[in-house]
């Protein structure tokens, strides 16, 4: 029993190593802005910083999904978080956008280890109605994580200036490189090198319709969230005239509705089935969004922030329980099968998040429309494949 008790991972340790990638991602967002100004290119373009780092991203998910189940989860965590460091090195002493943006998709490659592999910990370290509480509290640091990350770029930018964020990333790698080195112990129960067909299972979750509704679930939450944080500032910043640090305050709107999403999916699947709640979550989402365009369309400050908030509290409902019930049935390869879902669906978000900056035409109705019509495409996933397929 005690030594079954040692491949369990701390709690604490799990919302480090699954939140480190997600304030990397908007951590700088308040610098965007500034950053467009300094190196001199377009709005769209500095926005590429957020759609090219989840096409890299997809490519790490995808590698250390696989490294995971060949070398084990201990070590492929520490190699990813070592090339993270090397990325926001990069990142720190780029002097033009080509270089800078460079050294995002290396910080990328790397940041994703702790996604996938954190993802892939807690599949096997945790199941059932325990496993979906699991990612519940997890879920709401995925999304309390980037919502914290305006806030710290902020107020690092307003007072120390953009590249400062960087040095915060570096310390941040270096950081969890050490947490991870003291604390992370080998879960993989294989010890050997396993074989797994990838033909064979690529075919098998392409056919598997449930895996398809969730993939669209789970890419719509955070096409969502990270095209709001590719847009905001311009919003925020551009638009009502608010400054860093008030921009980086709204992301404690964020971080409450991510809390109370977590609170209101476990106390949901003490009542409920989870396929219910995570449907409620949707349709609060949807309601919340449309509310954002009618408050986006006449300009209204606090009802814009409101609507948001409430958007968000349905979105972190619904998200924990598309990733914890996603690739029940696959446990046998879930190292590879984590890296094979997760590469697709990343993909998927950086080409959401690329099409807001397509789309971006400094109007702030663009970004309500958006949302609202990706939401109105993940309750059809959800009637289509999910309901079909009930847990």
């Amino acid at each position: 029993m005690k030594n079954v008790q040692k491949k369990v991972p701390s709690i604490l340790l799990m919302i480090v190593l699954v939140g480190f990638p997600q304030i990397s991602e908007s951590i700088f967002t308040p610098a965007l802005p500034e950053i467009s100004r300094v190196m001199q290119v377009s709005p769209q373009v500095t926005q590429l910083t957020m759609s090219t780092y989840f096409g890299a991203f997809a490519f790490g998910v995808l590698f250390w999904g696989w490294l995971s189940d060949r070398i084990g989860r201990r070590p492929s965590m520490l190699w990813g978080i070592g090339i993270y460091l090397i990325g926001n090195l990069g990142l720190l002493s780029a002097p033009q956008f080509p270089e800078l943006l460079m050294a995002r998709m290396v910080q990328a490659f790397g940041a994703s280890v702790g996604s996938v592999v954190t993802q892939t910990i807690m599949r096997e370290a945790f199941s059932g109605i325990t496993g979906a509480k699991v990612f519940a509290k997890i879920g709401a640091a995925m999304a309390l994580a980037p919502a914290l990350g305006p806030l710290i770029g902020g107020l690092v930018q307003t007072y120390f200036g953009y590249r400062s964020v960087f040095s915060v990333l570096v310390v941040l790698a270096i950081s969890a490189g050490l947490y991870t080195f003291a604390a992370l112990p080998e879960t993989r129960v294989q010890k050997t090198p396993g074989k797994v067909a990838v033909g064979a299972l690529m075919k098998r979750l392409l056919s598997d319709r449930k895996v398809w509704a969730y993939g669209i679930l789970i890419s719509g939450v955070n096409g969502i969230l990270f095209s709001y944080y590719a847009e905001a500032p311009f919003i925020f910043m551009s638009h009502f005239k608010l400054t860093a640090i008030q921009y980086g305050l709204l992301g404690l709107v964020l971080a409450a509705a991510s809390i109370l999403g977590a609170v209101t999916t476990n106390y949901g699947l003490a009542h409920f089935d989870a396929v219910r709640v995570a449907r409620s979550g949707l349709w609060l989402a949807l309601f919340s969004g449309v509310g954002l365009v009618f408050a986006s369309r006449n300009d209204q400050l606090i009802l814009i922030i409101i609507t948001i908030f409430g958007t968000f509290w349905g979105l972190n409902t619904t998200l924990p329980i598309a990733l914890n019930l996603a690739l029940v049935g696959y446990e046998t390869v879930i190292g590879t099968a984590s890296g094979l879902f997760s590469f697709a669906y990343y993909w998927l978000i950086s080409l959401l998040t690329y099409g807001i900056s397509r789309l971006h035409t400094g109007s702030i109705l663009v970004l309500p429309i958006y949302m609202v019509s990706l939401m109105i495409i993940m309750l059809i996933a959800y009637y289509g494949g999910v309901r079909q397929n009930k847990a």
